[in-house]
Order: C-alpha cells, then sequence, then structure tokens
C-alpha cells in the first residue's frame, strides 16, 4: 500500500451547509481534520447553483445556523427567502468567522475510499493525486450535490454547436442572455425560479416541460429593520421553535382533518395560505392534505384555479395545469412571476408528452413536430438525490463491497447515517422530511457525539449490523406507507424515479423532525444498539 503523505483524525467530503456546521463541530472535539470539496468556494450547492433567480425556499431566520448566537446577532438577512449571492456571502462569513478555512481544501475532488481492516483507516485518493488517510469518513455531500447532477442522454447533444449546461452547474464567469434563442428543459425548482428571468432577457425562449407542477407563489420581499431586530431579539425562540416544529418551519400543520371543515371555511384557509409566503400552503395547510385523497384533490383543484387564473391562453393553462398526481406528492416548486412568463410572446412552452425530444442537431431541437433553432440550452433536469452524490465515488468497504452496490435497491443504512460492511464512514446528507439546516444539525450533532463515544472508550470503529438495517428500512417504510406519494407511485426524485435504471424507492424518512431526532438518538442512548464495534485491543494494532 502506497504511503499516504497526511493522515487525518476525520475527513469531511464538502464544505457546503452540512460540511462547515461538522467541521466546527470535530474542532471543537480536539481531533484533527481536513475538508475536501471540488468546487473553488465554500457554499456546496449554493457555490454551484448561481443561475439568475436561485433563491431560498425556506425563510432565512429559519434556515441560518443555530449552533452560535453571536452569529446569528452579527448577520443580516436582506431578504425574507435569501438569494444565492447573499447565501455564498453568508457561509463565507461563517467560514471566516470560525476560522474553518485553515482546514479546507478547494478544487479537491475525492475519487477513491478503500477500508483498510489491518490498520482501521480509509486511504481516500484525491483528484489532484495525493492520497491521505483517515480513520473517520463524513461525507456532507448534499441532498442535491453538483457531482450528482443529471442530463438526459439526448441524442446528437455531442454536435450542439450553441452552448449548453446544467442550471446548477452555471458557469462562474456569467452567462450573457440578452437577444438570444435559448430553451430551458425541465420545470423543476430550478427551472421555475430560472424561467422567468430568462423570459425577461432572451430573444425568444422556449420551455420544454415533460410534467406541469403545482408552483405556488414565493412573495419574497426585503426585511424590514423592525423585522431584523425581532429575529435577532428572539433568535432563541424561534430556533426552538423551529426544532420542535413538525417540519423545521417557523409555522406549523393546523391539526383538523380538512374534509370535516366547512367548505367555505376550508377554501378561505385556502385562499389565506395562498397570500403567505413560503411553504405554509404546503406545511402550514391541514395535516391530511398529504395522506387523504379527498382532501388532497380539494386543495389540488384550488391550486388549478389560481394556475388558471394567471395564464391567459385557456389552452395554453391547461397544459400548465398537473392532473396526474395531486398537490405536494412532488415537491412543490416556488416561484415568482413564473406563470405570467407564459403571457409573453417571445416563450413558448412545449408539451413533451405531446411532442417529445427526437434529438439535437448543430443548431436545434429537433421535436417529432420541429426544428426549434437555438442558440443555448440549459438544463433544469435535476439530480440523482439522496444517493448520486456517494455512489458516483468509488468507496469500497469490507470484502470489497462498494457504495453502488449496496445501494443498488436503494440506501441501505441503519439510521440514514451508516451502512454495514463501511466503519467509520457517516452520511451526513440528512433524509428526513424538513426544513434542511434544521434536520442537518440533528444528523451532525448525532456523528459528532459518536465520534466522541469511540474515543472515551478507546473503540477502533463503528458499523450498524445487517439485521438492525432491515429493521431500519421496514421502519422507514413503515412511516411512509399512508403518503399518497408512496400510495399512488407518484414518479418523483423524492422515490428517484427521474433516473432511468435507479431503484424506486422513498427516499426521504417521513416522520417529524422531532420524532427524527428522538428516534436516532434513542439509539445513541441505548449504546448504539444495533451497532458492532471494533475492540480496544484492534486499536493498538492500528496504531
Amino acid at each position: 500500500m502506497q504511503s499516504a503523505k497526511s493522515e487525518f483524525d476525520v475527513i469531511i467530503i464538502g464544505a457546503g451547509v452540512t460540511g462547515l456546521h461538522q467541521l466546527y463541530e470535530i474542532r471543537k472535539l480536539g481531533l484533527s481534520v481536513r475538508a475536501y470539496d471540488a468546487a473553488g468556494g465554500v457554499g456546496g450547492t449554493w457555490w454551484w447553483a448561481r443561475y439568475p433567480g436561485c433563491c431560498f425556499d425556506s425563510e432565512a431566520q429559519a434556515y441560518a445556523y443555530g449552533f452560535s448566537e453571536e452569529l446569528a446577532q452579527e448577520w443580516d438577512w436582506k431578504h425574507l427567502y435569501t438569494k444565492q449571492p447573499d447565501i455564498e456571502k453568508y457561509l463565507n462569513y461563517v467560514a471566516d468567522k470560525f476560522d474553518l478555512r485553515r482546514d479546507i481544501q478547494l478544487n479537491t475532488e475525492v475519487k477513491d475510499l478503500h477500508w483498510d481492516a489491518v490498520r482501521s483507516r480509509w486511504d481516500v485518493h484525491l483528484s489532484d493525486g495525493e492520497h491521505v488517510r483517515s480513520r473517520f469518513v463524513i461525507a456532507a455531500v448534499g441532498i442535491m450535490p453538483s457531482l450528482a447532477t443529471y442530463i438526459p442522454d439526448f441524442a446528437g447533444l455531442d454536435r450542439f454547436k450553441g452552448q449548453w449546461f446544467h442550471a446548477c452547474l452555471w458557469p462562474q464567469e456569467g452567462v450573457e442572455l440578452a437577444g438570444k434563442r435559448i430553451a430551458v428543459i425541465g420545470t423543476g425548482s430550478s427551472g421555475v425560479q430560472l424561467i422567468p428571468i430568462v423570459a425577461e432577457q432572451a430573444a425568444h425562449l422556449t420551455v420544454f416541460q415533460r410534467t406541469p407542477n403545482y408552483c405556488a407563489p414565493l412573495r419574497n420581499a426585503e426585511v424590514p429593520d423592525a423585522l431584523q431586530r425581532e429575529w435577532k431579539a428572539n433568535y432563541k425562540q424561534i430556533m426552538e421553535f423551529c426544532r420542535n416544529s413538525l417540519a423545521g418551519f417557523p409555522f406549523e400543520f393546523d391539526p383538523r382533518k380538512a374534509m370535516e371543515v366547512p367548505k367555505e371555511e376550508r377554501w378561505a384557509q385556502y385562499e389565506r395560505l395562498w397570500n403567505r409566503p413560503g411553504f405554509e400552503k404546503w406545511l402550514g395547510n391541514f395535516a391530511d392534505i398529504g395522506t387523504d385523497p379527498a382532501a388532497n384533490e380539494d386543495f389540488s383543484e384550488f391550486i388549478r384555479g389560481k394556475i388558471r387564473e394567471r395564464v391567459k391562453d385557456p389552452v395554453l393553462a391547461e397544459k400548465l395545469v398537473p392532473k396526474d398526481h395531486g398537490f405536494g406528492t412532488k415537491r412543490p416548486p416556488l416561484e415568482t412571476n413564473y406563470y405570467e412568463a407564459y403571457n409573453r410572446d417571445n416563450v413558448k412552452l412545449v408539451d413533451l408528452r405531446e411532442t417529445p425530444i427526437v434529438e439535437f442537431t448543430e443548431t436545434a431541437i429537433r421535436t417529432t413536430e420541429e426544428d426549434i433553432e437555438l442558440d443555448m440550452v440549459i438544463f433544469a433536469t435535476g439530480f440523482d438525490a439522496f444517493t448520486g452524490g456517494l455512489t458516483h465515488m468509488n468507496i469500497v468497504g469490507r470484502n470489497g463491497e462498494t457504495f453502488s452496490h449496496a445501494f443498488k435497491d436503494g440506501p441501505r443504512s441503519l439510521v440514514g447515517i451508516m451502512t454495514s460492511n463501511f466503519p467509520n464512514f457517516f452520511t451526513a446528507v440528512p433524509r428526513a422530511n424538513c426544513n434542511f439546516p434544521r434536520c442537518s444539525e440533528v444528523v451532525v450533532d448525532w456523528i459528532t457525539n459518536c465520534i466522541q463515544y469511540l474515543e472515551n472508550h478507546n473503540l477502533p470503529w463503528i458499523e450498524p449490523t445487517p439485521e438492525a438495517e432491515a429493521e431500519w428500512d421496514d421502519h422507514v417504510a413503515d412511516f411512509a406507507k399512508d403518503l399518497l406519494l408512496v400510495k399512488n407511485d407518484v414518479a418523483s426524485w423524492f422515490t428517484g424515479a427521474n433516473i432511468p435504471g435507479k431503484k424506486r424507492k422513498f427516499l426521504l424518512y417521513a416522520n417529524t423532525l422531532p420524532g427524527f431526532r428522538e428516534k436516532i438518538n434513542e439509539y445513541a442512548r441505548n449504546g448504539y444498539a444495533g451497532f458492532v464495534f471494533g475492540q480496544p485491543a484492534d486499536a493498538a494494532t492500528a496504531a
């Protein structure tokens, strides 16, 4: 075995929202640590996804880190839902304030990881050719990492002479949109944020839509000074509320059964929620919208009406109205003037179900009806979510098993964090269905406490048993069984259905945020029941 250039106690893959927090916490344990990121700056997704219109769909005060009140008092948020440039500034501020950069190596992709059972160490090979070694590896690669972006295998794409790229790998030097004939393929969250801005600047925009979504108004605005002061004064209470709310947001579900509320009152509530900013229309609605077919159809029809009101051409409006799935069974994009973009003379919608793409030519996209001449194509076609950030690396554990093999039938794990045959390898990709930073901090704390436990007990490694993984998988499936998106087998990135050949399986853990925290911490309180440890004698041998 080639000797390692450097050895660390902990290697973190990723310097985004989770990676920075995890680095901060590992430092407090007094362990040596190095974080690697393929990007040219910190921020993870928020470094790569700099397309016009990119912003939070979680409230700024609820998305903020919760580990430092001093940080909260120092930072001013500009918008209720922060835009990408300011998110990136915030994460750079965090990296500087807590002196995290000295333990971060950028422009470096982690390519190969091999478990050395003799030394109880991970051998890690980097894109610059360097070989390093670590006792623990924490993969803070994010739900939708840049290295797992997905572009369909369109015939002829390699011969298209115009400019093309994935929206979430937006060129760092910027893109000139003015006066160009542009196509956007995809109408998920990124496409919905991007399309209105492209429409304003392009000579002509063609939107290629496979599946219409229930898009809801974001209603973003600048943060008034009085609200900024209120957020700072109530920082602890806001964090406490979010951590104990069902989905990690600063609002709660209505516990009433929707269809037991008189229609006039029910629709008045829908109207009130529609005029509220953010996800309150989804996660502050009647709690059974996601489980009761009648309640879901009722609210879905309310939103269909809102879409029809905003699009002038009734034929076009019907193409933008979802009819094959209910609201919330796919993640609803939040938008600003999205539907109004289709009222412009320079915007055309191509329904891929009616007229699919046949191929790319040197200058156009050829559909079954016509050639559409283009200067630029922007792919807003999503990610290999949750698992793609792991399976794109060559991670080799015990007995030569790879992560790609371990995940061939969907994620195999205990508590969503560790996988058998991969000792001391922690997946810091929160899978609970909640506001990302509030779920992320639960995972970061669990990993940090687990490493501290091993240090305190002089234990060289930990991994789950296959039996405990199977029980966890059954538990996760049981929690999801009543969700309409699972019952109706809705094609969504929630189930991996957007990636050809990927095993369809619900990829989230449908417990509440407090339930998620309690359930995974229960394993720790019980001496990490379901896990096995290397013995202290092994640690002496490894040393």
